[in-house]
């Protein structure tokens, strides 16, 4: 079945509002009076198309894999990006890369639907003159404005949430309900609410919207095979499914060490809870449907089954290609990001065993041989050889050094990436350069959540709750977090390898079968690494496993290969020990587990309390 997106419709209508400079202006131009907006029904539909404007589109961005350039996973070959001045302690006030992206356009989206949200404004309007239509479009409506507003106020709080400076309390975001239409209103002169305040305010939230959502938008659930209210044409708006892992990972960081520094073991459960009424939900919804959850993910494929929540959809991107190939590559590409030496070696061998474990058959002269097939369908390496749909030749990467000469992708080549590795997941496999009827880009979308993540959202609150092999009893039978992971690492890779592990999966049984949660714990983060990179997660996953006294996690020093061609054309590679130590690329420098609230704010509002760390921006 092919889905319509849902986003142009709302797109087209959110442009009756366009952003402006300041979002307490939801209509800038002032062509039509306040008293008229209200007799019109596709502008306060649009209220809500405009909150939808904001999500990310892609990958290629600071919510994206240039997030992941600020931890262990990643180095941006840019120096002076904003994201890299992030990671090593040098953002100033004036290079905020997340003001306006994150902070103010979050609250653009949350005063939009406060508008439409209004007296029931919104909900008391007609939209159609066709009685079941109406009735479907206002009630969708009002239950969309609930759910955006729920999903903008986790988005500030992901970013925003910490303790504060001056009172030490943990602190949430300011929660903004009412609706405003004049600049000069104080929208924002609002104190932050506690974290668990904003926490509350945000399951309220769902919670209303979930009285008006659908399940999810499939067609077969529709009620009437006619309405045109319900059903697929409106994949990507906002739905109960993607509510609830949305909820899955709110409640999995509320539990995690930084946020629950008490380790109050009701947030875990609650945090298992809640991925487990996510999981039971895409079952509900898609496990009759095309969904197989042994499936590997397509990220060129916006109907891919495995996909919870979409970013709107894009029929030819090139962001990923553009960022990822080396400029050796025709000369047109970026090599703007590659890959640390952290992350390779997080990737285990095929037998499933860590690269440092006594059974793993690692051989440091041949790192690349033997490994996790997961691997090969991420990262590009020395030798690696990038084909298309076709299996065409685009490029075999030379990622070498030789008595002064260096491989076209040696790290510090112009538009080369730093690390001597270079991405793979996400490219396009229809895109070659060399060929001229294939130098268009494919189909994109951002997996906002996808069935992977409330796996691994599951899989570890359950093993805090109680062990690798603690089962919870759902709708489907019982989960815990060993099957969830085996679920994992069981399906294919995203080139369609099979892994193995469906019939033998050794490591995970010993680990199991110890049923030690810490080392279980370690593994489970271990996955969660390899199963995310580049999807702009894992910043988020390493500050909240930290500590407010220990940043370890986050300062981490980053590496690369040295890999030296010799005379006879074989490769001799540094192996990370003392004898042959790996090159340091780069050092993160956080002093706070929290992003700074943006400075203007701090300034200009009264009342407003800036994240403890960061003394300058006070």
């Amino acid at each position: 079945m092919k889905r319509k997106l849902y986003y142009t419709v709302l797109i087209a209508s959110a442009m009756l509002l366009p952003a402006c400079a300041d979002f307490l202006e939801p209509l800038p131009n002032g062509t039509v009076p306040e008293e008229d907006i209200w007799n019109r029904p596709s502008y306060i539909e649009g209220f809500v198309g405009h909150a939808y404007s904001y999500f990310p589109k892609n990958y290629a961005n600071n919510r994206g894999f240039y997030l992941d350039g600020a931890t262990d996973d990643a180095v941006i070959t840019n120096r002076s990006h904003n994201m890299n001045r992030f990671g090593i302690g040098t953002m100033g006030t004036d290079n905020d890369p997340f003001k306006d992206d994150i902070y103010m356009d979050s609250y653009r989206a949350i005063i939009s639907v406060n508008r439409f949200l209004e007296d029931n404004k919104g909900l008391n309007t007609r939209y159609s003159i066709n009685e079941r239509e109406n009735e479907l479009k206002r009630k969708r409506l009002h239950g969309e404005a609930f759910a955006l507003r729920a999903w903008y106020e986790w988005e500030l709080l992901k970013y925003y949430g910490g303790v504060g400076a001056k009172s030490g309390e943990l602190l949430g975001i300011s929660i903004i309900k009412d609706a405003f239409q004049d600049v000069n209103e104080d929208v924002l002169w609002t104190p932050r609410s506690t974290y668990e305040e904003t926490v509350r305010q945000i399951q309220e939230d769902c919670d209303s919207a979930f009285l008006y959502l659908a399940d999810a938008h499939r067609d077969w659930l529709k009620e009437d095979p006619k309405d045109v209210e319900t059903g697929a044409i409106l994949w990507g708006a906002m739905d109960k499914l993607g509510l609830k892992a949305m909820l899955s990972r709110m409640y999995l960081t509320y539990a995690s060490p930084l946020y629950n520094p008490t380790d109050d073991p009701a947030r875990w459960e609650k945090a298992a809870e809640a991925a487990l009424d996510a999981i039971e939900l895409k079952l509900d919804v898609d496990g009759e449907h095309g969904f197989d959850p042994n499936a590997g993910v397509d990220w060129n494929n916006p109907n891919f089954p495995g996909i919870i929540s979409p970013s709107p959809y894009d029929a030819a991107n090139l962001s990923a290609e553009q960022a990822f190939y080396p400029a050796s590559l025709k000369g047109t590409h970026n090599g703007a990001i590659g890959a640390t030496q952290e992350l390779v070696d997080a990737f285990p061998m095929s037998n499933g065993y860590p690269i440092d474990h006594p059974l793993s058959d690692y051989n440091p002269q041949r790192p690349y041989e033997g490994r996790d097939a997961r691997f090969y369908s991420t990262i590009f390496y020395n030798q690696a050889e990038a084909r298309d749909n076709s299996n065409a030749l685009i490029h075999k990467f030379e990622s070498w050094t030789s008595d002064g000469n260096t491989g076209v992708d040696y790290a510090g080549n112009p538009k080369t990436s730093l690390t001597n590795y270079h991405i793979k997941k996400f490219i396009y496999k229809g895109y070659n350069p060399n060929d001229n009827s294939k130098t268009k880009g494919g189909p994109r979308s951002k997996y906002i959540y996808r069935w992977a993540h409330v796996l691994l959202d599951f899989a570890e609150a359950a093993n805090e709750v109680g062990g690798p092999n603690k089962e919870f009893d759902y709708k489907y039978g019982k989960l815990s977090a060993k099957k969830a992971i085996s679920m994992l690492r069981s399906r294919k890779t995203y080139d369609g390898t099979e892994t193995g592990y469906a019939t033998s999966d050794p490591y995970l049984e010993e680990l199991a079968q110890n049923n030690d949660k810490i080392a279980f714990r370690e593994f489970i983060r271990n996955e969660r690494r390899i199963e995310t990179c580049f999807e702009g997660m894992r910043y988020f996953d390493l500050r909240r496993w930290s500590k407010e006294d220990d940043l370890s996690l986050l300062n981490a020093v980053v590496h690369r290969p040295e890999i030296t061609r010799n005379a006879a054309g074989q490769f001799v590679y540094s192996e990370g020990t003392e004898a042959k130590p790996h090159v340091v690329v780069a050092t993160r420098k956080f002093t706070s587990p929290y992003i700074p609230l943006p400075y203007d704010e701090i300034l200009t509002v009264d009342g407003i309390e800036q994240n403890k760390g960061w003394k300058a921006w006070e």
